[in-house]
């Protein structure tokens, strides 16, 4: 029996769509700090905020995204939120003072949130259901092709130009998002009046998919544990003596998530998630484990590819999961529930690493990290693991 197509016309405009919105997200979220800095002599704290607030108004939107997209309509609110984007990225020109940049930081991330909330349902909806994982591996790929791009793009414009220069780049990927999301067609799904009425109301079901929260709260503790590489890696680099390998890093994670997706798709598809989601912990946990005793460069290389192969599997998975878990008509929630616990890990994170490296250094917290993801294997069993197989029945 053949397959059911996956690349459809629609398909492929809401992965470019995502993938320059995810563009638009990270090229600034490198560079933010570094630009407050400079222009408007703020202190790190300060301009650390210029780059977290982002996040705090993307948790924010997702929230009233969730509970609302089906009923405004999945692509007009794709569009609102790639809209608000776009007049964000060309108001940062404007932007003379950390008072008002941190009001545009804010808005984009509202946007943002908006977007890729409403992004994720439609992408769903485009996907064939007996596909389901590999499609989503597929898609979450946009985001993380953006994750290699965006940040080196980013550093190189900011080094070798100017800030306006990136904040021109910057508003292109967002407008060209709009305009690849604009071909869109067939986006949306045919309720009932009964499902569209549960969705009315200011019940916490209509807010957080109760049923996705599970394992969309297992994933964000391994969001945690990853923030731990974004804010502090290039430092754990300077003081091991390896920061030119620490540069490559994400590199090596880039590449092996982009070998790995496909594969990874396809065999929650055929055989469920456990067979994903336990090798994918023990290889993430052996990643940190590499990276906590790295004294070459070749170790740190070899601990991104793991860590590449290992997360990238648990996030792909997850947000399967997660939307699997939920009926068709609320995937838009099943998305947002999913993001909002992974982003407040991310946010989180940081600052409670921070504290951590101040009592014990770089190297303990990874060897930490790195037990604390082995032992979530026995969080996964049971909050989802055990109950898998009547799952996927």
């Amino acid at each position: 029996m053949p397959k059911s197509k996956l690349w459809t016309k629609n398909f492929i405009l809401t992965d470019l769509a995502n993938f320059f919105m995810a563009l638009n997200f990270y090229l600034l979220m490198v560079t933010i700090a570094a630009f407050s800095m400079d222009h408007f002599n703020a202190s790190p704290s300060a301009a650390g905020l210029a780059a977290s607030i982002f996040i705090i108004g993307s948790l924010a939107s997702r929230l009233f995204a969730g509970k609302y997209l089906e009923q405004i309509g999945r692509k007009r609110a794709l569009m609102i939120g790639l809209t608000l984007s776009l007049i964000m990225s060309v108001l940062y020109f404007s932007a003379n003072s950390m008072f008002l940049l941190y009001i545009i930081r804010f808005l984009h991330g509202a946007g943002f949130g908006f977007t890729s909330t409403a992004g994720g349902a439609i992408a769903a909806h485009y996907i064939p259901e007996e596909r389901f994982g590999e499609g989503i591996a597929y898609y979450m790929l946009s985001i993380t092709m953006a994750t290699a791009v965006g940040p080196f793009l980013g550093i190189i414009l900011l080094t070798h130009g100017d800030f306006n220069l990136l904040l021109i780049c910057n508003a292109l990927f967002a407008a060209l998002s709009l305009l690849t999301a604009s071909f869109l067609t067939n986006s949306e799904s045919v309720y009932n009046q009964d499902q569209l009425e549960e969705t009315r109301g200011l019940k916490l079901s209509n807010f957080i998919a109760l049923s996705a929260a599970p394992i969309s709260l297992f994933c964000s503790l391994l969001y945690i544990c990853y923030s731990s590489l974004m804010s502090f890696i290039a430092s754990y680099g300077r003081e091991i003596q390896l920061i030119e390998a620490t540069g490559f890093f994400f590199l090596l994670y880039s590449i092996a998530i982009l070998a790995s997706r496909p594969f990874v798709g396809r065999v929650v598809d055929k055989r469920g998630e456990n067979y994903t989601m336990y090798p994918a912990i023990v290889i993430y946990t052996a990643g940190m484990f590499l990276l906590s005793r790295a004294h070459h460069s070749v170790i740190i290389l070899l601990a991104g590819a793991l860590i590449g192969l290992g997360f990238g599997a648990v996030q792909s998975t997850g947000q399967t999961v997660a939307l699997k878990m939920v009926p068709s008509h609320r995937r838009g929630l099943g998305t947002s529930t999913f993001m909002t616990f992974c982003d407040f890990g991310t946010g989180a994170g940081p600052y409670l690493f921070g504290l951590i490296i101040s009592g014990v250094g770089y190297r303990p917290m990874y060897l930490g990290i790195s037990v604390f993801i082995l032992l979530s294997s026995v969080l996964y069993y049971l909050m989802h693991g055990r109950r898998s197989r009547q799952y996927l029945s």
